[in-house]
């Protein structure tokens, strides 16, 4: 990959974020807060039964983002396998096992849907049965989704310092994609060990670290004249 590829990489990765920022906000925080009651599923079912439609676009967005997950799985490979091809190897497995570990989480978001939006399921199904189906669901939906965070924060520590040790990205958006990740990992071993202390602004510093990891990419790509063009890696 030349220095123009590279760039050209760099902003689609861009792109991608910022689809990513925006599907999942849409699909996995502003709908699931406002149709899903994970403590009282009468209320879910109801929501469901009058907002069908949201919370199918919602796992539709969902789909969008992963693939968007996917895709930037290989292009940051791409575009950090100059600085280490063992880490930044290692990064992309970590990225892939992330993405699949919440998408077997996601699979329970949307089966929690069935008894309220499945007709057939609905005939098989008693009330009692139905809203007993719902809270199981949810509850492995939450807890899958936040019990393999560790996956996807170990991705991210590992891109962070590979960024730190380019010369063709800012080292600043390194240590900040370092603290996100490590932000991630804690949460998800408070979660298993003292889930009383697994505070949600142990997540914060993610969403500062994409929003201006997005812009970066965006606005001023990779310091193509810094870009080793003869692809000559460095050692782990």
């Amino acid at each position: 990959m030349n220095a123009r590829q590279a760039q050209t990489s760099a902003k689609a990765a861009g792109i991608l974020i910022l689809i990513s920022l925006f599907a999942g906000g849409f699909a996995e925080v502003y709908v699931p807060g406002k149709l899903l009651a994970v403590s009282d599923p009468m209320v879910t079912a109801r929501n469901l039964a009058h907002s069908a439609q949201l919370f199918r676009s919602s796992f539709a967005l969902y789909l969008l983002e992963a693939v968007c997950d996917v895709a930037l799985v290989l292009i940051l490979y791409l575009l950090l396998r100059p600085v280490s091809y063992t880490l930044s190897l290692l990064a992309a497995f970590f990225g892939l096992v992330s993405t699949c570990t919440f998408a077997m989480a996601e699979l329970f978001y949307f089966v929690s849907s069935l008894p309220v939006l499945d007709a057939n399921m609905q005939q098989h199904l008693t009330p009692d049965q139905r809203s007993f189906f719902i809270y199981a669901a949810l509850t492995l939906y939450a807890y899958g989704g936040s019990i393999f965070m560790v996956f996807y924060g170990i991705a991210t520590t590992l891109r962070g310092y590979l960024v730190y040790r380019s010369a063709y990205l800012p080292a600043w958006l390194g240590v900040l994609w370092m603290i996100a990740g490590i932000g991630f990992i804690m949460k998800n071993l408070l979660i298993v060990l003292s889930p009383q202390h697994a505070s949600d602004f142990l997540l914060m510093p993610m969403f500062g670290a994409m929003i201006a990891w997005t812009a970066w990419l965006l606005i001023h790509g990779i310091d193509a004249a810094k870009w080793p063009d003869s692809m000559v890696t460095s050692s782990p």
